[in-house]
């Protein structure tokens, strides 16, 4: 287990918390695909952009993960290394930081192993940790291609959500779970909620999708978001018009029409 100091540095704003933000990024040599462990830098620039000291604490297979963190991040990864991730984490602290109202965010494999099971690299079923109450299967055929999604009142997000799919999984929510986002352009799930095609998973303070990109770099508003949860506010924008110009042809790429 390893922290960056270089994220680990700034003064606490008027405010916020004392109190750094830990962000623990888990097993990013297994659940690292497509960039996903980007998403830890950009919650730490972001939270100390507005004066929230911050670190990244990298957990790697073997190391134990801490239970005192405040926001967990799970990515993409192929389908061995997605069931290897989830034995190691069977007996760790994922379940207790969970307990004690930690957040999580899992892209792609690490959202599927937060369910109830999910295809393993044979087809047959895996069990999950049952974190999230959700079930995965294998899609007919491999969803690939840009996804844009319209978030639903799950969060307070307004901005549409961009991101890249690539995956073979089709997630059915349960109950207790209610979709992050309604599919406008691609796959998502791949499955449908209320007669429409949804994307990811909003469970308390646990966060699932299929956005890669890395979702939090095209997404700023959905990382804010995370970061809110942790302190307990909406954070103050930051106007940022170079990341809005590329957010506005990625969007447009991908066919948005509000």
């Amino acid at each position: 287990m390893s922290v960056d100091p270089n994220l680990s540095r700034g003064a606490p704003g008027r405010g916020h918390p004392t109190s750094e933000v830990r962000i623990v990024t888990v097993f990013p040599t297994l659940l690292g695909t497509y960039g996903d462990g980007g998403n830890a830098h950009i919650l730490a620039v972001r939270a100390q952009a507005r004066g929230i000291p911050a670190s990244v604490i990298r957990v790697d297979p073997g190391d134990a993960v801490p239970v005192e963190a405040d926001l967990y991040l799970l990515g993409g990864g192929e389908d061995d290394a997605q069931v290897a991730a989830v034995e190691l984490l069977r007996p760790s602290a994922l379940p207790q930081a969970v307990e004690r109202d930690a957040v999580i965010f899992a892209v792609c494999a690490g959202f599927q192993l937060l369910g109830h099971e999910f295809p393993g690299a044979d087809g047959r079923p895996v069990a999950g940790l049952g974190l999230l109450d959700v079930t995965t299967t294998r899609l007919s055929r491999r969803a690939v291609g840009e996804l844009l999604a319209e978030p639903t009142d799950a969060t307070p997000l307004r901005e549409p959500l961009t991101g890249y799919e690539n995956h073979a999984g089709a997630t059915t929510l349960g109950a207790a779970v209610q979709p992050l986002g309604l599919v406008r352009a691609g796959v998502g799930n791949g499955t449908e909620r209320a007669g429409h095609l949804v994307e990811g998973a909003v469970q308390g303070r646990i966060l699932g999708t299929y956005l890669h990109g890395p979702a939090l770099a095209r997404n700023p508003e959905l990382a804010d978001h995370l970061l809110g949860l942790v302190v307990g506010r909406p954070l103050p924008p930051w106007p940022q018009p170079e990341i809005e110009a590329l957010r506005a042809e990625r969007l447009a790429a991908a066919g948005w029409r509000r």
